[in-house]
């Protein structure tokens, strides 16, 4: 009889357990079927600067960092300094420390450090959010649903770019170049339109990105340096005149 009971128990929990996986996967598609067409655009990329479609899967599939990586080997093409690549990209992805702080209250505490390792991994702007809206304590087997198709999608994408580089015109190559810039538009331009200190923040940095390009000897800083400052100049003037008002 406890035999019976503990394998019902075992069953019960399997069962559970795989409900949640299928959650997670569920609302992961949107994000992944996303994903897949700013991948390709970074699997052109790569394969025009002179990477394999294999090596700029290798790439996707161990850096799931998006913006990071379209800077990461935009760098790396124009051999940037070790020093200005780990900065540019810790300045880059040190968002994603931040989300995994915070979702860290919400999962479950029997979760495994491994298992914590593999989920942070997979956190994205997208993934972060909709695991956020979700109520209650969020098991180890959701997030990783969650994390599964996009981490997919990423990778398909970038690889269904790089190999398609060498059978697509250049100048058709040159008009997918521009997808890139308007995620980033429209990534920022709801936010800027719903607040006012968004919207300076970006213009200052906007501003001191003219000044690095166009401002004698400021020219002569090197683009990921000058990304560098121009956020932390931002953010730092943002902090300042706009903090965040805690709730008491």
């Amino acid at each position: 009889m406890k035999e019976n009971i503990n394998l019902n128990l075992t069953t019960n929990k399997y069962i559970r357990n795989l409900d949640d996986y299928i959650a997670g996967l569920k609302k992961g598609i949107p994000i992944a079927l996303g994903y897949i067409s700013v991948s390709i655009t970074f699997g052109m990329m790569a394969a025009r600067g002179g990477l394999s479609p294999f090596m700029a899967l290798i790439i996707s599939m161990t850096n799931l960092t998006s913006a990071g990586q379209f800077a990461g080997i935009g760098l790396i093409f124009n051999t940037a300094s070790y020093l200005e690549i780990a900065l540019t990209m810790f300045i880059i992805n040190i968002r994603y420390m931040l989300m995994s702080l915070s979702l860290s209250q919400k999962l479950q505490r029997k979760i495994p450090l491994i298992q914590r390792c593999v989920i942070s991994f997979g956190i994205t702007d997208e993934t972060f959010t909709l695991a956020s809206l979700e109520e209650g304590d969020i098991s180890s087997e959701f997030m990783l649903g969650i994390i599964t198709l996009p981490y997919l999608g990423w990778a398909l994408g970038t690889f269904i770019g790089a190999i398609t580089t060498t059978i697509l015109p250049n100048s058709l190559q040159d008009a997918l170049g521009i997808a890139l810039y308007a995620m980033f538009i429209a990534l920022i331009i709801p936010q800027v339109k719903i607040s006012k200190p968004i919207f300076i923040v970006v213009l200052i940095a906007i501003i001191f990105s003219c000044l690095f390009k166009f401002v004698p000897y400021l020219n002569k800083v090197s683009c990921g340096f000058a990304v560098i400052m121009s956020s932390i100049i931002a953010s730092i003037i943002g902090a300042y005149f706009f903090p965040v008002k805690e709730d008491l």
